[in-house]
């Protein structure tokens, strides 16, 4: 399953620069993860400053 970012997201972008296969984009609210893109790797939850990303 793919990772979520929640609302504790700041919109600093760390987690869209460490993704290697761009499976994320800024969102209205905070960034957002494409599913169907996601690998599940975990480098964008090891990226962000502010730990809103999680296993879903």
């Amino acid at each position: 399953m793919a990772y979520l970012i929640s609302f504790d997201c700041i919109k600093c972008g760390a987690c869209a620069a460490g993704c290697p296969v761009e499976a994320i984009s800024e969102g209205a609210e905070q960034y957002v993860i494409d599913a169907d893109k996601c690998i599940d790797c975990g480098a964008c939850a090891a990226a962000c400053p502010v730990e809103a990303i999680t296993e879903g």
